[in-house]
């Protein structure tokens, strides 16, 4: 194991910086609309959720959930989910930069399909498989403006969700068309240290095209953000500048109080260069000898219907995705590793040294392809389709049943591919070294059912259930080969992979008084399997299954003082058997899935929200995770990373967030507004300890990191203009979130952090 030399921030400034937010509650103020998880939206008014697939009272849902308004979003600085980590307990991101994203709760991260069920509005959607089937390490992020409300669901949440939401669900729940006409703009000016100058703007229009029966709502965005890493390599400053842009259209129609249907259209488009760095070259430093672009074309089109029976509500969604990712990662210097008489031998003589014609052969072959990269495009399509119906929580008895079905196909060519050595672009028309089409099929059906009955007027019983089918197919082959990398030429192949199962959830709930609820629960979550994809084994398609977990909680969640003090806490413990887990090919090259070994996570959560005056909140959130393997993982197969006692990678043992903000009049038409939001992360390991091969260890600690942001600003009448300064990481700490290394980066370390501190001006009005 090596330890990241940069540590991030210390402890001390962050204690200093909590302080300082917390003893602004001896300040008191004007009326102010509460924001965020688990408080209201005023003193008397709170928020409802849509978890439970019908309509619930926050802090009377029985779960461990979280929801953070549009308006805490916005004051907040959010601009997509990865943002969300320092407002809700538990929940993380492996973070790779944009549009190579892993949703964590609870500590449930693996590679493979999404472990956490991501939707926006009423749609899940998941990354692209890639060249690994590591579809969960790519989800996607629509920009979170105009936001009504993000929930997130801690746990499984098989019975209603489905597959992927074996640690958690995470929601995205946009404004919907209203019969009135609308507008907000938020336009941003920013600079960040080290890098340029950055804006950015969004704005939405809302408008009645028929009283009453059909209304339009339009948001589009536009955001050029100046890198902040310079290639020392290519000479190049910058070189992570990011280009998004894109916007959604939605459309309802009430042609009668009891139906309404909603149409969407949601486009993203987004333009990068990684946005990692190498640790031995320089904070905010790269060494690559290639460029690194990452494309990524996003179209989500849906249709939600909703129809009021009376007591009962039948909705009908169907969604359509289409996403084109290409990304590009070096592998130059693993290429160049192979010019050695040792690597002809191994690769050319079959173990005995090669004469001198092979050798100056296979040294030519190595030095044209010295300059190189690997170039994985991938399209990938998704229908999906619910039907259900439920209960509108009226009665002691409530219910929800309801039918579920999904079809995903990828196509993924991987091609290694040959680079200009003096400006590190792909030379067109490509120059391919090896190249390998995979084509992947998952299609999943479900049904589900989940019952609610209140059998007094304080103790509540539920019990749900799901049961699943999915047929997974694959094929593969590899046209051009490469004794660099051990890519054999292979035919067309075919491997299909299907299950069927259930998933079970049992809770209880018993409201002590009318403001304090305790629940219990035990639930189960599970993943589908899949099969590997990945050059260098000995059979490239190679099966895997699905993994499953049981979830154990009990939660406290307490309503005091008049609704002037929030507090929730639940612990709970996860077994997670057959885990599905990356080994490495045996030159330490490429990453494949296998099922190996069992885990247990423990953990305690804690939110609060705090109102101690008119015009002034605080919010804070705690997590404490022992997240750790229960055996060594190996199989019959392979002998896997990981011994017992490893903890799960990128999972920190502690995290906590804090949000101060207060509001005061300035006078009889003008407000003042100040928010910090400060959060620490603790520190993790990149990797299992290794077992077998490869024998080199490429794990890494991360260490712990302190970050925070502030805004003060002059708001007008009633919120319909504001304009801001803001700070984030306001002690330009160098937060770094993710740290990596292989036989590819030939053991140096590769590390993506947080942007650099950043000052901005920012505008935005509603009327």
């Amino acid at each position: 194991m090596v330890r990241l030399g940069l540590k991030s921030l210390h402890v001390d400034r962050c204690r200093v910086m909590l302080l300082a937010a917390t003893a602004m509650a001896g300040v008191s103020g004007t009326a102010f609309a509460q924001e965020t998880a688990t408080a209201t939206t005023g003193y008397e008014d709170e928020i409802v959720v849509t978890a439970l697939k019908r309509s619930t009272n926050l802090q009377e849902t029985p779960i461990s959930i979280s929801a953070v308004t549009g308006d805490a979003i916005a004051n907040s600085g959010v601009q997509s989910i990865a943002d969300l980590n320092a407002s809700v307990p538990s929940l993380t991101f492996v973070d790779g930069g944009p549009s190579s994203r892993r949703v964590v709760i609870r500590g449930i991260q693996a590679a493979g399909e999404p472990t956490v069920g991501t939707y926006y509005d009423e749609t899940p959607v998941t990354g692209a498989i890639g060249a690994g089937n590591d579809a969960g390490g790519s989800t996607p992020e629509l920009r979170l403006f105009d936001v009504e409300r993000v929930e997130v669901l801690r746990g499984p949440q098989g019975t209603l969700y489905g597959s992927g939401s074996m640690g958690g669900t995470l929601r995205v729940i946009y404004e919907k068309p209203k019969f009135d006409t609308e507008f907000a703009a938020d336009v941003s000016l920013s600079g960040t240290r080290g890098g340029g100058a950055n804006y950015e703007g969004s704005a939405m229009v809302n408008v009645p095209l028929v009283d009453d029966k059909i209304a339009v709502r339009a948001v589009g965005f536009y955001r050029n953000a100046e890198g902040f890493i310079d290639n020392t390599t290519l000479n190049i400053k910058n070189i992570n500048d990011q280009k998004s842009y894109g916007g959604r259209l939605l459309v309802r129609l009430q042609p009668t109080e009891d139906l309404t249907i909603d149409a969407a259209a949601y486009i993203n488009r987004s333009r990068t260069d990684t946005n990692a760095w190498t640790l031995s070259s320089g904070k905010y430093k790269s060494d690559a000898l290639t460029r690194q672009p990452v494309r990524d074309d996003l179209e989500l089109y849906s249709l939600t219907a909703n129809y009021d029976f009376g007591g009962v509500t039948l909705t009908g969604i169907v969604s359509y995705l289409e996403r084109d990712l290409d990304a590009v990662s070096d592998v130059s210097r693993f290429i160049r590793s192979t010019r050695t008489a040792a690597g002809c031998a191994a690769r050319v003589g079959g173990g005995a040294a090669c004469t001198p014609t092979q050798l100056t052969n296979y040294y030519a072959l190595v030095d044209s392809q010295s300059s190189s990269a690997l170039y994985p495009q991938q399209t990938m399509s998704s229908w999906t389709a619910e039907l259900r119906l439920s209960s509108d929580g009226s009665g002691p008895f409530n219910w929800t049943v309801g039918g579920f079905f999904s079809d995903r196909d990828t196509h993924v060519a991987n091609p290694q591919v040959n680079t200009d050595p003096v400006t590190g672009r792909v030379i067109e028309p490509q120059q391919i070294a090896t190249i390998r089409f995979i084509d992947d099929s998952l299609r999943q059906v479900a049904v589900f059912g989940e019952f609610s009955y209140d059998v007094t007027d304080k103790l509540n019983l539920t019990a749900g259930a799901r049961y699943f089918k999915y047929d997974k197919d694959i094929s593969g082959q590899t046209t051009i080969g490469s004794i660099l990398v051990g890519a054999v030429v292979r035919p067309l192949s075919f491997v299909d992979s299907s299950e069927d199962g259930t998933a079970f959830k049992f809770n209880a709930s018993y409201k002590i008084t009318p403001d304090v609820m305790l629940y219990a629960e035990a639930a189960q979550g599970f993943r589908p399997g899949g099969a590997n994809q990945v050059i260098g084994l000995a059979q490239e398609l190679t099966p895997y299954t699905s993994d499953s977990l049981w979830n154990y909680e009990i939660g406290l969640k307490n309503t005091l003082f008049d609704r002037r003090l929030f507090l929730n806490i639940d612990v709970f413990q996860i077994d997670w058997s057959d885990m599905q887990i990356t080994g490495r090919t045996p030159n330490g090259a490429f990453a494949f899935i296998t099922n190996a070994g069992k885990a247990r996570v423990r953990g305690v959560e804690f939110e609060t929200t705090i109102r101690p005056a008119e015009g002034f909140s605080i919010t804070g959130n705690a997590s404490y995770i022992d997240a750790k393997l229960r055996e060594n993982q190996s199989n019959a197969n392979v002998s896997a990373p990981g011994l017992k006692g490893d903890r799960i990678p990128y999972v920190p043992k502690f995290s906590a967030g804090i949000a101060a903000q207060y509001q005061w009049a300035l006078s009889d038409t003008l407000s003042g507004f100040v928010r910090i939001d400060a959060n620490t992360v603790g520190g993790s390991y990149s990797d299992f300890r290794p077992s077998g091969q490869p024998t080199v260890n490429f794990t890494r600690y991360i260490d712990d990191y302190q970050l925070a942001n502030m805004r003060v600003g002059v708001e007008g009448p009633e919120n319909r203009w504001g304009a801001y300064l803001f700070v984030t990481n306001l002690f330009d700490s160098t937060a770094i979130t993710r740290a990596s290394s292989s036989a590819i980066a030939v053991s140096r370390t590769l590390v993506n952090s947080a942007a650099p501190r950043t000052i901005g001006a920012n505008f935005r009005t509603r009327f």
